[in-house]
């Protein structure tokens, strides 16, 4: 038999706990009735956390949760602070959302109290500590605690219970091209492969070997390689595709044959982005060529 939310009722009921105010010490008037317990809470009295650091929420997820919360009800009550007539989700919005999707009216929801700085921190680290977040969302999150906290990562290592080395990692992974970190958050390529590329500082050739792991499915090992052969000087370019060379480049790559070397080449990379490279052979050449370039 399905499970059903039952409202936990308050001594002064739940019209006075919305009528309280902001508590913000245990001081506070309502503090004592509502500190502590678990309260059902009208889903409409919710409000988003603004320091949430998830940024995606699977959509397929979310429906087989809210399908779980209409046979079970929701299980896990989530963390809220109270403030004017409304509540702001501390952690739980994942819970928040599907339970919305399930067309609930209340949710089960603990009450505490925190600061901002504190509602952040608490936030970020229920993220952190989420086996479902991605790797991008765990590097900006462990930003955000050294941009908005000022915390070291020593001090990041104690409070989320990681190595040092972990959060140092992750964070190398935002000095990644972007549409690499948008490949890692969408499941295109692993950590590992993030991992391998940070090591590679053009980002035109990380690019390149990304491309390349996906069109050949290269796995970390087989990417590290690839990486490690470019590094050496064992690889001078990374072989894809290049577009073809508008008609005006190709004629223009003539004229410098003709007037500088017989083998000048453009190399065309597309959107206006490409190489030219000058050969000389002799000692001539390249005093014809200082000649030609002085400024």
């Amino acid at each position: 038999m399905a499970k059903t939310n039952k409202k936990q009722r308050l001594g002064r009921g739940l019209d006075a706990l919305l009528n309280t105010g902001k508590i913000q010490s245990a001081g506070d008037r309502g503090a004592k009735e509502i500190l502590g317990s678990v309260v059902e809470i009208p889903l409409d009295k919710i409000k988003a956390n603004p320091y949430q650091p998830r940024t995606q929420f699977d959509e397929e997820a979310l429906a087989e949760l809210a399908a779980s919360i209409s046979e079970l009800g929701v299980i896990q009550p989530i963390t809220v602070k109270k403030e004017d007539e409304k509540f702001i989700i501390i952690s739980g919005e994942r819970r928040v959302r599907a339970a919305r999707l399930a067309k609930l009216e209340t949710i089960p929801a603990y009450i505490r109290l925190a600061n901002d700085r504190e509602m952040l921190e608490m936030a970020l680290v229920e993220n952190i500590q989420r086996e479902d977040l991605d790797p991008i969302e765990v590097a900006l999150s462990f930003q955000r605690m050294i941009d908005e906290l000022q915390l070291t990562q020593q001090e990041m290592s104690e409070r989320v219970g990681k190595k040092r080395s972990t959060i140092t990692n992750y964070l190398r992974l935002l000095k990644l091209d972007p549409i690499i970190q948008s490949g890692i958050r969408d499941g295109f390529i692993s950590m590992g492969h993030g991992r391998a590329l940070i090591n590679i500082e053009d980002r035109d050739v990380q690019l390149a070997i990304y491309r390349q792991i996906i069109k050949k499915g290269l796995s970390v090992r087989q990417t590290e390689n690839l990486v490690k052969q470019y590094r050496e000087g064992k690889i001078l370019e990374i072989n894809e595709k290049k577009p073809d060379k508008p008609v005006e480049i190709k004629a223009w790559e003539k004229e410098l044959k003709k007037h500088l070397h017989p083998k000048t080449k453009i190399a065309w990379n597309g959107n206006h982005r490409g190489k030219i490279t000058i050969p000389f052979d002799s000692e001539e050449d390249l005093e014809k060529l200082k000649r030609l370039f002085s400024f």
